[in-house]
């Protein structure tokens, strides 16, 4: 009986996995009632990696397929593979059939080795991925991977060419089913299985192979549920907004968890007006959860409240200025699952909340962060640590927030040190929209709320920037402040 898990990793880090890829497009065959895909198209549709042990326990090996079972940890290795079923194959589909089919590429003397394929129960970088760390700052629970059940194995010969197809129906069909976390993505890991040998390596084509035949290939058939309807795209909704390749990122300090400039908390009234810029991922400060402003937990009532206004899941992350359970924050918003999380404490009690999505064939780490707000010196000093933790992340790196300094300040100077403005970015390319008697984009009393993108961002490009007139007819906004959203094209 097979034992399928989601990650339990939580209670031990700060960063959960909960792996997402990308919107696909591959071809599609159709035949009583029932859709085959065949997924093998690089990065879009299958990532991968090889881990391996002792010296090399810390080494991403992001250029191979390889497997080999040795008592010497350091010829110890894994094949890694990550196939999108998330984005590809409707939510409430049936999977019937899953076959995983790989071309060996070379292997040393032993005829036959036994190879099996296994669950990986976290989310993994295939980038960052080692023996020891499935990202540069989140560990494996176990080293050399969180496997789960055992799938399927297979006898795997050495010559060059020869197939082998290893059936993961049950995986997958769970998988898609929601059943082994939040996302909806399968992960594979190959392992070795017979003992210690020199000429146990077995090297496999890998998904960059320029020749498409040799590349690994996962064929899933399946059937359509009723209501089934397809994970959401980036930049694409229910309600129409723009193309697949699109980041809509929204930026809004909510006072208290939306006290309106008349005085009246009504986080509903807030909610309902961000949902109508149709964003993909948010970033809201100074939201409640246990507090004398609102005896609630407001970040779960206000993903609540997206999903009624936008009809669509929303995931979120929040963080405490403190750290603690109940308190004023940062929360974090996404219309994509997370990869993973973290959050990092800044001094002076302030935070800064960060996920990982996977977004048109991209890992994108996107924070939400609020600075002090009375000085100067110490808003130099949190910019300082969250830009010293944020170049421990893989590019690219976007980061919103409250940083209560106008565009002129030392604080701004500091930041378009390795990020951009995009508002002032967009601006000088005559793409930053405002409204009448607001043309400088102020969300306060001046502009001090950002929406940063990291010098090495090479895969975002600068769309348009906008901050809205959100009051209504009797001139009252939800918040005191005003939300900017700025929108990326990714390549």
């Amino acid at each position: 009986m097979l034992r399928w898990r989601a990650s339990d990793s939580a209670a031990r880090v700060l960063a959960i996995g909960v792996f997402g890829v990308v919107a696909l497009a591959s071809s599609i065959s159709s035949a009583s009632a029932q859709t085959t895909v065949s997924l093998s198209n690089p990065t879009s549709e299958v990532v991968f990696a090889t881990i391996r042990g002792g010296s090399y326990a810390n080494s991403n090996l992001a250029t191979q397929l390889a497997t080999r079972a040795s008592s010497d940890p350091a010829n110890h290795r894994r094949a890694l593979l990550k196939f999108d079923t998330q984005n590809r194959i409707p939510a409430g589909s049936t999977v019937t059939s899953a076959l995983l089919t790989l071309t060996v590429k070379s292997g040393s003397t032993d005829s036959t080795r036994s190879i099996g394929a296994y669950q990986v129960t976290t989310s993994w970088n295939e980038k960052e991925v080692t023996w020891q760390k499935r990202r540069t700052s989140t560990a494996w629970m176990s080293a050399g991977g969180d496997l789960g059940s055992k799938i399927d194995s297979k006898t795997v010969g050495n010559t060059r060419g020869s197939k082998v197809t290893f059936n993961v129906t049950a995986l997958v069909k769970h998988a898609v089913a929601g059943q082994l976390g939040s996302s909806r993505y399968t992960r594979v890991v190959l392992v070795d299985l017979d003992g210690s040998s020199a000429t146990s390596y077995r090297e496999y084509y890998t998904p960059t192979d320029s020749n498409g035949a040799n590349r690994p290939v996962l064929k899933v058939t399946y059937s359509h549920g009723s209501g089934g309807t397809p994970a959401p795209s980036p930049g694409s909704s229910g309600s129409g907004s723009s193309s697949t390749s699109t980041l809509r990122v929204l930026q809004w300090n909510t006072h208290h968890g939306g006290v309106g400039t008349d005085g009246d908390r009504d986080p509903d009234r807030l909610v309902k007006k961000a949902a109508s810029f149709k964003p993909d991922v948010v970033s809201f400060n100074e939201v409640e959860r246990y507090t004398s402003w609102g005896n609630y937990d407001g970040p779960a009532s206000m993903a609540a409240s997206m999903k009624r206004y936008t009809g669509q899941q929303w995931y979120y992350k929040f963080s405490t200025a403190t750290g603690g359970s109940t308190g004023n924050g940062n929360l974090l918003m996404s219309r994509f699952p997370f990869e993973a999380t973290a959050v990092h404490l800044l001094s002076h009690e302030r935070s800064a909340v960060e996920a990982v999505i996977h977004v048109h064939g991209r890992d994108i780490h996107f924070t939400s962060t609020h600075l002090d707000a009375d000085s100067t010196g110490i808003r130099l000093t949190q910019i300082g640590e969250l830009t010293a933790w944020q170049r421990t992340l893989s590019e690219p790196r976007i980061i919103a927030g409250d940083f209560n300094a106008w565009p002129g300040s030392s604080e701004n100077a500091k930041m378009k040190g390795s990020y951009y403005d995009s508002w002032s970015e967009a601006d000088g390319d005559g793409t930053a929209v405002s409204y009448s008697g607001n043309s400088a984009g102020n969300t306060r009393n001046s502009r001090i709320d950002y929406i940063y993108y990291s010098h090495g961002a090479t895969v975002l490009s600068l769309k348009s920037s906008q901050v809205f007139d959100v009051r209504d007819s009797k001139g009252v906004q939800p918040s005191d402040h005003r939300p900017v959203l700025t929108v990326f094209a990714i390549r």
